[in-house]
């Protein structure tokens, strides 16, 4: 039985990598399609190496966009190993590569040389939706995309900044060099898109490390135990309580859930009892026992 169970538990494992690795790659997929499509052609050079590489490609026009990337990346990834040393893991470097890649494959099958609408204010914002969201799903794995990253480390490092003002700090930079590459006008949608991109990327954070607590009455806590024990491989709380009206004494179970175990607690409560009773609380961070929240 336990090599069985160990085959088991390794299985799990290599379906649970499996799934971080492809969740990492629709991530930096959408990041590069937000490169590709919307800030090169509209010129928005809204923050990140993608906003630095539009910029300089204004100035190197023979050069792929792709291209630019990839050789910021490699200059990056030097300076953070001259002045940061190896702090930062595989996943990152391989994702930073891998949206340089992503740009060039989708610069090599599909050109786009104008912007898809007349509109610049619907595709920033589209662009930014995407990206933003593609951003979370890297970070969700424990991975960023390096680029201005790394930047903002060396300036938190040498200069006491904190990484948050940091990457502001660089991406202004980026949006005010966008300016006297472009003109006023994208300089301002690049600023804005700065500040979109940060709304965005905490809206999408929040709604995917929400997590629930779930506070159940019932008269078949016994059962509802066993599920969660047996079928969602969770721990909870117990509490006895008194009824203030009938005076009669309650099982309470308190459990904190993401929101698809919720979903499925939930069904398996009502099949079993309807007079149940349960109250929910969304928690926007949960720090311990197992909940890692990374983003």
């Amino acid at each position: 039985m336990g090599s069985f169970s160990g085959l088991g538990k390794i299985k799990i494992i290599s379906f649970e990598k499996t799934l971080s690795y492809l969740w990492l790659h629709i991530g930096v997929l959408l990041m590069a399609v937000n490169i590709h499509y919307f800030m090169a052609p509209n010129q928005f050079a809204s923050g990140g190496l993608g906003g630095l590489s539009v910029v300089l490609q204004s100035y190197f026009p023979t050069i792929p966009l792709g291209g630019l990337m990839g050789l910021l990346n490699i200059l990056f990834f030097l300076l953070g190993f001259a002045f940061l040393g190896f702090q930062f893991g595989l996943k990152t470097i391989y994702a930073s590569f891998l949206l340089t890649f992503f740009v060039w494959m989708l610069g090599r099958i599909n050109p786009v040389y104008v912007p898809l609408s007349h509109d610049l204010f619907i595709q920033l914002v589209v662009g930014t939706l995407i990206a933003g969201l593609g951003l979370v799903l890297v970070l969700k794995q424990n991975a960023s995309t390096g680029g201005m990253d790394l930047i903002a480390m060396i300036i938190n490092k040498y200069f006491a900044i904190e990484i948050g003002k940091a990457v502001l700090m660089a991406d202004c930079l980026i949006s005010l060099a966008a300016i006297f590459a472009f003109g006023m006008e994208k300089g301002l949608y690049a600023c804005f898109g700065v500040f979109l991109r940060g709304v965005v990327v905490d809206y999408f954070r929040d709604q995917l490390q929400m997590t629930k607590e779930v506070v159940i009455i019932s008269e078949k806590c016994e059962h509802i135990k066993h599920y969660i024990i047996e079928q969602l491989h969770k721990s909870a709380t117990l509490h006895s309580a008194i009824g203030a009206f009938s005076n009669d004494e309650k099982e309470v179970i308190t459990i904190v859930l993401k929101r698809q175990d919720y979903i499925k607690l939930k069904k398996f409560i009502y099949k079993i009892d309807k007079n149940a009773f349960i109250t929910v609380h969304n928690m926007n961070e949960v720090v311990g026992n197992n909940f890692n929240n990374v983003v």
